[in-house]
């Protein structure tokens, strides 16, 4: 009889000392893990911007600085670290990092992973012309009228998506596509000939490089009916025989772990792989 597939994270723990926009404390959010019966877990806090221009608006309300954000991004590794040794018997943790995309984000990235070697890293795009489109619908429309369309926004997110996997080689792409985060309509765009050209050459590039796509799991816990990645693009890379594993992108204690059991199920039903891999560093 077959065992039942373990339950895993690729892209989350997110905790309030590191994150300005998550909670709780990174220990407790491992101890929530262990409680859920989790043998691995992949923790990847964002990296701190590459200057001050690219702080969040929470991050300036309380007056951080870049040179702030790379001090906390320290005592993160820090930290993951001896929890990954405290731990060891109970639950092994993957210590990762989420990226940035934007304005000189190859050489920043490419510098924090000599300095810190991290397990693996997540490759994720937050910015397009250098705006964070996806912390309020205000700056994600405000993206969309300097280009011109939401059509001409999606075409650009996925022109930055490849480059960043081109250059940085996640092992896990996260949130896929993060760029219909505000859009009511993103099941018809996102099949538009010219986004969904992008769509498969990214994916097809994912294959090639032989990465993870994130099964992300933040909208279920926004209240929303589908995870990043919507269905076609799951059924594509299914096809394309590309590996999909869960992240549950939790920013506390209460969304560790959260819906993965959704996840398996849906990935199981869909004939993936649940044999989940180790992450690994890409250089």
């Amino acid at each position: 009889m077959n065992k039942p597939p373990q339950p895993i994270s690729l892209h989350g723990g997110h905790s309030g000392l590191y994150c300005c926009h998550a909670r709780d404390l990174l220990e407790d959010i491992i101890q929530r893990y262990i409680k859920l019966g989790f043998t691995k877990v992949g923790i990847t806090e964002h990296v701190p911007p590459v200057n001050d221009k690219f702080l969040y608006p929470d991050e300036k309300k309380l007056n951080l600085t870049a040179l702030d954000l790379d001090k906390r991004f320290e005592e993160y590794f820090y930290e993951i670290f001896a929890l990954k040794k405290k731990y060891a018997s109970k639950i092994k943790i993957f210590a990762g990092m989420e990226t940035e995309t934007c304005t000189g984000f190859t050489d920043h990235i490419k510098n924090l992973v000599l300095k810190f070697q991290p397990d693996y890293i997540v490759g994720s795009v937050h910015h397009i012309n250098d705006i964070c489109f996806d912390y309020s619908k205000k700056e994600y429309d405000r993206v969309c009228s300097i280009l011109g369309s939401y059509e001409l926004m999606y075409e650009k997110y996925f022109d930055l998506q490849y480059e960043m996997i081109q250059s940085l080689k996640p092992f896990v792409v996260g949130h896929f596509d993060l760029i219909r985060i505000y859009d009511k309509n993103f099941k018809k765009r996102l099949l538009l000939p010219k986004i969904k050209q992008r769509i498969m050459r990214n994916l097809a590039l994912v294959k090639s490089l032989n990465l993870i796509l994130d099964f992300n799991l933040r909208p279920l816990a926004k209240g929303e009916k589908e995870p990043y990645v919507t269905g076609f693009i799951l059924k594509s890379a299914k096809e394309m025989g590309i590996r999909v594993v869960p992240g549950d992108d939790s920013h506390g204690v209460k969304e560790a772990g959260c819906h993965v059991d959704k996840a398996i199920k849906i990935l199981k039903d869909l004939g993936f792989d649940t044999k989940w891999p180790d992450p690994v560093l890409i250089t």
